[in-house]
């Protein structure tokens, strides 16, 4: 029974349909909710500076795939997944709303090459080069609300802006899992909160770099605190 039902959960037919239902059900949520932005004209500020490399904390990232509905234009964007079999899911979902995908790890400890950390980081490099911004999350694996410095080396390399975002909706679900994965509800109020972008000079040096993987830290809990705040919900932007 437990082998059936592996290769089931494995089998391309099973992933494309809960790719396809998670997409249009996302795109519900998108709908059904009145989003607000803060500041009010974040997208007339971000928009002269794409590409750029957007960032969520984990867990908090499922509805970035429209944030390029509230520009003027629509500007193209890929998102970095993970290889692991969950990551189809989100790829195929992706895709649907008309985001591409790049398929890696953004943990740079031991595992980096096994997982697909150097295709992926050279392939968000040249997704940059061409005028796509790239969309990652900031977490180290595994360890909630602690910024990478993948996403500062990704910067530096390719001279492009880091924009910290949040999105939260007044409606939720929150799993007790260690990313704190908020599943957004429809029927309620959203918001999109932005803070001030961060540059990496590319000559930064190590202490450089960590001082700007704390001020990302930093601006993430900021605009977390911020959109829930929005929403009428101050005690879920906390921790």
């Amino acid at each position: 029974m437990k082998k059936l039902l592996r290769n089931i959960l494995r089998s391309g037919w099973f992933q494309r349909a809960v790719g396809f239902l998670a997409a249009e059900y996302l795109r519900l949520v998108w709908k059904t909710n009145s989003f607000v932005m803060d500041p009010p004209h974040v997208d007339e500020m971000v928009e002269p500076r794409l590409p750029a490399i957007f960032v969520f904390w984990h867990g908090q990232h499922f509805l970035t795939p429209f944030i390029k509905t509230k520009t003027k234009k629509d500007h193209p964007a890929k998102v970095l997944i993970s290889r692991h079999r969950d990551g189809e899911y989100n790829a195929i979902a992706a895709e649907r709303l008309g985001i591409g995908t790049i398929r890696g790890s953004g943990d740079h400890s031991g595992a980096f090459h096994r997982k697909g950390g150097v295709g992926a980081f050279r392939e968000m490099v040249r997704a940059l080069e061409e005028n796509y911004s790239v969309a990652v999350t900031a977490d180290v694996p595994k360890r909630a609300r602690v910024a990478g410095l993948g996403v500062i080396m990704l910067a530096r390399e390719t001279g492009r802006p880091i924009m910290p975002f949040a999105m939260a909706t007044s409606r939720f679900i929150r799993l007790n899992n260690w990313d704190r994965t908020t599943i957004n509800l429809p029927f309620g109020r959203g918001a999109l909160a932005g803070v001030e972008e961060i540059n990496v000079p590319h000559d930064a040096d190590a202490a450089t770099m960590e001082q700007l993987r704390l001020r990302l830290e930093a601006y993430l809990n900021e605009a977390t605190r911020r959109a829930y705040a929005k929403v009428g919900r101050p005690e879920a932007g906390r921790g």
